[in-house]
C-alpha cells in the first residue's frame, strides 16, 4: 500500500482527492492536512509514503513545509499541487526538494499514475516539462540577483565520463530514448547510468537531476 498525506487549505478540494485515491486498491490516504505546519507534523506521525502538497496556503506555505519534510523525513516524497504549470510557486517548490507538480485539474487516471510514480522513486513531470519551468523563473531570477555562480559540487568528480555525459543530457530534458539515441546505447544502459548517477550526487530523482544541474551551472537558461 501506497500511504499519501494529502495537504490543502481547502475542505472541498482534500474530500475531492480523497474519492478519488479511496477508489485505488494500492492507495491509503493516512490523513489530511489544512496548512504547512500541519503537514510537516503530520508527515512526523504517519510516515506518509507521498505527501500531495498544495503550495499555495496561509500561515506555512506548501514550500516551506516541502523544504522542512525533504529535510527531515527524506523517506517521504513530495507531490505539489499548483494551478497552472507555469507556476513560480511550482519552480520554488521544486528548489526546495519536490519529486514533480501536478495541475490542480488533472485526470483522476494521471493524478493515481503519478502518485505511484513518485512513490517508486520515479520523476512526475518530464524533464522537459521541468526545463521549460526552470527557463521560465530561473532567468527572472539571475536577472534580479547579480550573484556569483556556486563552486562547483565535488560530488560531481565522481561520475564517470558517460555518467556525465547522461547527466548532461538528462538536464537538457531528453528521455531514456533519445539519450540512448544520442549516445548509442541501449535504454537499459542508460537507466544504469542514471541510476548511478543520482546516486553519487545524493539526488532524489530525475527531476532534483535538472535542478541541480540548473543551481551548478551546468546548463542555462
Amino acid at each position: 500500500m501506497i500511504r499519501v498525506l494529502l495537504v490543502d487549505d481547502q475542505p472541498l478540494i482534500r474530500m475531492g482527492f480523497r474519492m478519488i485515491l479511496s477508489a485505488e486498491p494500492d492507495l491509503t490516504i493516512v490523513g489530511e492536512a489544512a496548512d504547512g505546519l500541519q503537514a510537516v507534523t503530520l508527515t512526523a506521525e504517519l510516515h506518509p509514503d507521498v505527501v500531495l502538497m498544495d503550495v499555495r496556503m496561509p500561515g506555512t506555505d506548501g514550500v516551506e513545509a516541502t523544504r522542512l519534510i525533504v529535510q527531515h523525513h527524506p523517506l517521504a516524497r513530495v507531490l505539489i499541487l499548483t494551478t497552472f504549470d507555469l507556476d513560480e510557486y511550482a519552480f520554488t517548490g521544486l528548489q526546495a526538494g519536490a519529486s514533480g507538480f501536478l495541475l490542480k485539474d488533472v485526470p483522476p487516471a494521471e493524478l493515481t499514475a503519478a502518485i505511484r510514480a513518485v512513490a517508486s522513486g520515479d520523476a512526475v513531470v518530464s524533464p522537459r516539462v521541468t526545463r521549460r519551468l526552470l527557463d521560465t523563473f530561473a532567468r527572472s531570477l539571475s536577472e534580479a540577483t547579480d550573484t556569483a555562480a556556486p563552486p562547483r559540487d565535488p560530488r560531481l568528480a565522481q561520475l564517470t565520463q558517460r555518467e556525465y555525459e547522461v547527466f548532461e543530457q538528462v538536464a537538457a530534458g531528453l528521455s531514456n530514448a533519445e539519450i540512448a539515441a544520442a549516445l548509442f546505447v541501449s535504454e537499459a544502459t542508460v537507466k544504469t547510468h542514471i541510476t548511478r548517477t543520482l546516486s553519487k550526487l545524493e539526488l532524489r530523482d530525475r527531476v532534483q537531476a535538472v535542478v541541480f544541474a540548473y543551481q551548478q551551472g551546468i546548463v542555462q537558461p
